[in-house]
Formats: C-alpha cells, structure tokens, sequence
C-alpha cells in the first residue's frame, strides 16, 4: 500500500517509490510520524489565496506575495501552477503579483476555459486597474493555447506580454531542437 500511495505522486515511478517505502519503514518511529504529520499538517493548514490561488495558510484570505505592500498590484504574471511561482520567485526578479490559472486549456483532456481561473483574472484586470499581464506559461501546445486564448481575452483590456523564449544561458547551439531555435530567433533583442 505504501509504494502504491508513493507511485501515486506525480514523477515517481515504482522504483523510486518502492525506494521510499522501504526509507520509511527503516527510518526511526519519530521520523515517520514526522513525515505523516507532515503531510497531514499539509492538507489540513494550507488553502488557495482569494485573490491570485497561490498557497496560503487557512484563515489567511490572502497569500504571503498579496499580502505584501512592496509589490506592484499593476502587473500581474500569469502562470500555469502554484509551483510555478516558486520557480519566478526564485529569479528574486518578478516585483509584481501572480495569478495561478490552475492548468493548461487542453481539449483532448477535457480542460476547457471553465476549468481555469481565467473569468478570475479578467476581473482582476478590469477592477486593480492592472498596467501589465505577463504570460508565463510553459512551452507545450497547451501552454501555447492557452496564452493565446488568453490574449484574445485581455487584448484592449490591458499591455499584455510574454516570457521570453529560447536558448537557455550555456546551452550548445547544436543540441537545441528546431522550436526552441525558432523561438531564439523570433526573440533575437539588439547587442
């Protein structure tokens, strides 16, 4: 049951879970209980933000980055997942507010424009007065979808612009495939 609830978790295939079933199982009693407090402490403590749906501790309306006076409510970076804003987070870069869509626009799944948070953000646009929405979705055919639905949604609303695309710093032109190189070039700026 434990490498099954393991094998459950997003990137973890049998192997690896079998290998942290068998970590748990060797690991002092207090370290176990930790990790099931953990979690459990998890799912029981943390809720969505009322205004962006990033994570945020129950009974707190708002998350930690809406909650914070420094940033610039007039931009907002539109992204896929929660995970997301931890990764522009980590640039310390990123000076405005987030939006978490909830996913992708992805027919073939059955995930419609109903399924996002985009009516959420059409309103946030029209009622913060927001000078900027940035598009920060993943390059899929589904995050590529979905930024453009996006567009035609905000457009004449707001500037709307979009991460840049392309080769990533140290990367071997001759690795890169043909989209990634496509992107490079659309993107080229001034030396």
């Amino acid at each position: 049951d434990l490498v099954s609830a393991f094998a459950r978790l997003p990137g973890i295939g049998r192997k690896t879970a079998q290998r942290l079933a068998l970590h748990v199982l060797k690991a002092p009693q207090q370290e176990a209980e930790a990790l099931a407090d953990a979690v459990r402490g998890a799912r029981t403590n943390i809720a969505y933000c009322t205004q962006c749906f990033h994570f945020t501790e129950r009974g707190q309306e708002l998350c930690a980055i809406c909650r914070d006076s420094r940033r610039d409510r007039t931009v907002i970076c539109v992204i896929e997942e929660a995970s997301d804003v931890l990764a522009l987070e980590r640039s310390d870069l990123m000076r405005g507010t987030y939006h978490v869509l909830g996913g992708a626009l992805s027919p073939l799944d059955g995930v419609g424009p109903r399924d996002l948070r985009i009516a959420e953000l059409v309103q946030r646009v029209q009622r913060d007065g927001v000078r900027e929405v940035i598009l920060a979705h993943n390059a899929s055919a589904e995050g590529e979808a979905t930024a453009e639905y996006l567009h035609q949604r905000l457009q004449g609303l707001t500037s709307i612009t979009r991460l840049a695309r392309g080769l990533p710093a140290g990367a071997d032109l001759d690795l890169a495939d043909r989209n990634t190189i496509a992107h490079a070039l659309q993107g080229r700026t001034s030396f």
